[in-house]
């Protein structure tokens, strides 16, 4: 079992940034990629971006890409996904998963972290 726990979300003004963690209970190397996703209630669950252990990243829509980044940390076992440009659309709750092999579903979620963007 992988216990995922994310950190870093809060409250911003739009145009402001916040960074989430996203930290790995244990050793992940055997697992493919980690993901953000975000959610808005009463909405579909968004894809943020992922990244694999080895670096490749992807990111969701093109407002996200220019905006957002991705990266790991291996020695601590986490992800983050740094958020620059905030805009009152990017408050949603925001997961983090683990895909623990390439092709397969993200099959280890975190519990989710709260991001609020005021106008």
């Amino acid at each position: 079992q992988v216990q995922l726990v994310e950190s870093g979300g809060g409250l911003a003004q739009a145009g402001g940034s916040l960074r989430l963690s996203c930290a790995a209970s244990r050793r992940t190397f055997s697992g493919y990629r980690m993901g953000w996703f975000r959610r808005v209630p009463g909405k579909e669950r968004e894809f943020v971006a992922s990244i694999t252990w080895s670096g490749g990243s992807t990111f969701g829509a093109d407002s996200v890409k220019a905006r957002f980044t991705i990266s790991t940390d291996k020695a601590e076992n986490t992800v983050y996904l740094q958020m620059n440009s905030l805009k009152p659309e990017d408050t949603a709750i925001y997961y983090c998963a683990l895909q623990s092999h390439a092709g397969g579903p993200y099959d280890y979620w975190g519990q989710g972290t709260q991001v609020t963007v005021s106008s």
